[in-house]
């Protein structure tokens, strides 16, 4: 007998985070390790009327286009990617690794000179989201033993901690995810058409604007599991300095320690403790990369350890992230990039004051 939870993760992913309708054109992404839960999905889509085009990735075929193809090969972008990302409906991605560090060595130059076509399609992808339900995209996990050894858990832990984080513990799973969407919108109500903010803490000392823009929530749709509110800070207003109290993940690299320090919105200097080399060479991916393209608060408590994998841990109720890079066009952001790269930080003992108010203190707002 399956899993009951992933039959049930499969109908919320497909009727409640993705809308799923008759008609529409349906890409699904995943690899062999999850198979149970896309065969899952796939009958649902099809029960709805979708219609459906599956991408089955194959481990360690990244490693070995990254490590052998030509920096032509590297630039190029696929005509049929850059079409389904023109005219799919939806997109669900589901991430089942086999190995968390096949890219660990690979060089950072050849991995930025291959994110310059990404740049284009997540330039195609927010123009076709900011204007509603144009292109709907969720990203979702599946547990593998990789993902398990990552967070220092078993795989049955790992297993229940997903699908508690997902709510799937619940009767009524797409209930509750409506009612995590209601309380964060009395947030977003707060902040509406405020300006200066200040965020300060033993790890941070950072000033920033959000004027004329939106905070977006996420509460299941474009993530799953998911819990924030995040927007596209006004590209030249951050100022300060920002230790990240958790390691960086990028492409199986762990980077430690990072600091950063900015001046009217870009990054001027940037060092760490272990893999300094390659957050530089991130940085330093393109001209929007130095500059932050999202601000986010994390929402979920009931996510209450670290586990490397940034689709939890930028949900971990206590903590904030800022992403470098490619900012939010539906939350007003103007900032490009071929890179959106997140990084954590612990709010525990710190606060937020927004236009000289109170926000947020010591993990929990306070509004």
């Amino acid at each position: 007998m399956p899993d009951q939870r992933i039959t049930k993760l499969a109908k919320v992913l497909t009727n409640y985070s993705l809308n799923l309708q008759a008609g529409e054109q349906m890409l699904l992404s995943s690899t062999h390790l999850a198979h149970e839960l896309t065969l899952a999905v796939y009958r649902e889509a099809i029960l709805a009327g979708a219609h459906v085009t599956i991408q089955q990735k194959v481990p360690g075929t990244r490693e070995v286009f990254l490590k052998y193809a030509s920096d032509a090969q590297l630039e190029y972008l696929s005509p049929i990617r850059k079409l389904i990302y023109e005219t799919f409906d939806v997109e669900l991605s589901i991430i089942a690794p086999a190995n968390l560090r096949e890219l660990s060595g690979v060089d950072p130059d050849r991995q930025k000179l291959s994110m310059k076509p990404i740049g284009e399609l997540t330039r195609i992808a927010n123009e076709r989201s900011s204007r509603g339900s144009e292109r709907r995209l969720c990203i979702t996990i599946f547990p593998t033993n990789a993902l398990a050894q990552e967070a220092d858990m078993s795989l049955s832990e790992y297993e229940n901690f997903v699908f508690r984080a997902g709510l799937l513990d619940l009767p009524d799973p797409v209930a509750a995810w409506k009612e995590v969407g209601a309380k964060q919108e009395r947030l977003i109500s707060w902040l509406s058409g405020k300006d200066r903010v200040t965020i300060s803490g033993p790890h941070i000392d950072l000033h920033l604007s959000i004027k004329k823009r939106s905070f977006l929530s996420a509460s299941g749709k474009g993530n799953f599991p998911d819990g924030e509110i995040f927007t596209s800070p006004v590209e030249t207003s951050v100022n300060g300095w920002v230790r990240f109290s958790y390691s960086g993940i990028f492409a199986g690299n762990e980077i430690s320690d990072i600091e950063l320090w900015l001046e009217d919105g870009k990054i001027i200097k940037e060092q760490a403790s272990k893999g300094e080399e390659v957050l530089t060479s991130l940085l330093n991916t393109d001209n929007g990369s130095r500059f932050f393209g999202e601000w986010g608060i994390g929402t979920n408590y009931g996510i209450r350890c670290f586990t490397k994998n940034m689709l939890f841990d930028e949900k971990i109720g206590g903590t904030i992230h800022f992403a470098v890079g490619q900012g939010f066009i539906d939350a007003g952001g103007r900032n490009h990039s071929g890179l959106h790269w997140d990084m954590l930080c612990d709010m525990s003992e710190s606060e937020i004051v927004i236009d000289g108010e109170p926000f947020y203190r010591n993990g929990k707002t306070v509004i």
